[in-house]
């Protein structure tokens, strides 16, 4: 009954990270540099700063968690760093493929690399016992966004340019496929980022929370990278303008705020639901897996109800529904086991 909750507070917070790209669209005359920037100072600095204060036991402060062990908090922030080019790329894979496409090619890879390296990295076998179910359900997840990624090839061929100019402002096959695999694999530096910053769950620390403070850390260092990124880019495309026009700032500020806001969500909901699975079993080694197969499940409804797959032919749309059904096996694999 555990992980049913655990896996349900994951599915919530999925949900709300796959339509967090749905207020971007509502932003109105500011470049992808200054509204990705802005949306970030939210998604990875406010929000994660405000979870991480749970974490914080009672009569403690932030402050004496880091301090508790700095070494893992820059181990953790350094792999942020990284996975900052994934969250970079991450976003460019949305502008060049889509929502639905561009999140399944980058969540599958992520999803693979980010659960078989700290598996790895432990010392585990992957070809026997425990290490054995786990390569199986990635293998599994990974078939069912292949499956979806073939569906994304065949939407390609099935619609005219014009079509996808239309679903999709600035589609570009080739470029978009490339930067998703490259988001895919530095993204998967979260999950790596998260047990290197498992020193921080320090003695009182509500088992809920645990996680966040590491979560805190990994976000910063992912911010410098997209900070640095976007600033150059507002001063190669003279869009410092973006933030000084007042008639467009509040609006684009609360939709930026509400980007983030759900982003952060599945973060927030990993660490809440993985609490509620035993520890060291397969389900809590799985779980970031499962967070990224849910992902590409509800953006690939996102991407159904925003038109993306309006026009395609009927052996698309089955391919596309018999991808997300072997994901939605690939959730409950683990717990055949």
């Amino acid at each position: 009954m555990h992980v049913f909750w655990g896996l349900l507070v994951i599915a919530v917070g999925s949900f709300c990270q796959s339509s967090s790209y749905v207020p971007i669209r509502k932003v109105r005359g500011w470049s992808w540099e200054s509204f990705w920037l802005v949306q970030g100072i939210f998604a990875w600095l406010v929000f994660p700063l405000l979870g991480a204060l749970l974490a914080v036991p009672e009569g403690g402060s932030l402050c004496a968690v880091f301090s508790s062990d700095p070494s893992a908090a820059l181990e953790a922030a350094g792999y942020g760093v990284l996975w900052g080019v994934g969250g970079l790329t991450f976003g460019l894979s949305m502008r060049y493929l889509g929502v639905a496409l561009g999140q399944s090619v980058s969540l599958g890879t992520c999803a693979g690399f980010g659960t078989l390296f700290p598996a790895l990295f432990a010392g585990e076998d992957l070809f026997a016992g425990q290490g054995l179910v786990l390569l199986l359900g990635v293998a599994i997840t990974l078939a069912g966004i292949a499956v979806i990624g073939y569906a994304g090839s065949l939407r390609a061929q099935n619609m005219t340019e014009e079509q996808k100019r239309a679903a999709i402002k600035d589609f570009a096959l080739t470029k978009g496929l490339l930067v998703a695999l490259l988001a895919g694999v530095m993204s998967a530096c979260f999950n790596l980022g998260l047990e290197a910053g498992r020193p921080l769950r320090i003695e009182g620390v509500d088992p809920l929370f645990a996680t966040l403070p590491a979560t805190l850390a990994v976000t910063v260092g992912g911010f410098c990278t997209n900070a640095l990124y976007c600033l150059r880019q507002n001063a190669r495309n003279r869009t410092f303008s973006d933030y000084g026009r007042r008639s467009l700032l509040a609006g684009n500020l609360f939709f930026c705020a509400l980007a983030g806001g759900l982003w952060y969500s599945q973060f927030f909901g990993f660490g809440v639901g993985r609490s509620f699975f035993e520890a060291g079993s397969v389900v809590e080694a799985f779980a970031w897996c499962i967070l990224m197969a849910l992902n590409v499940v509800f953006s690939n409804l996102w991407g159904v109800l925003l038109a993306e797959w309006r026009g395609v032919s009927r052996k698309t749309i089955a391919v596309l529904v018999c991808g997300l059904a072997i994901l939605i096996f690939s959730l409950v694999f683990p717990n055949l086991f």
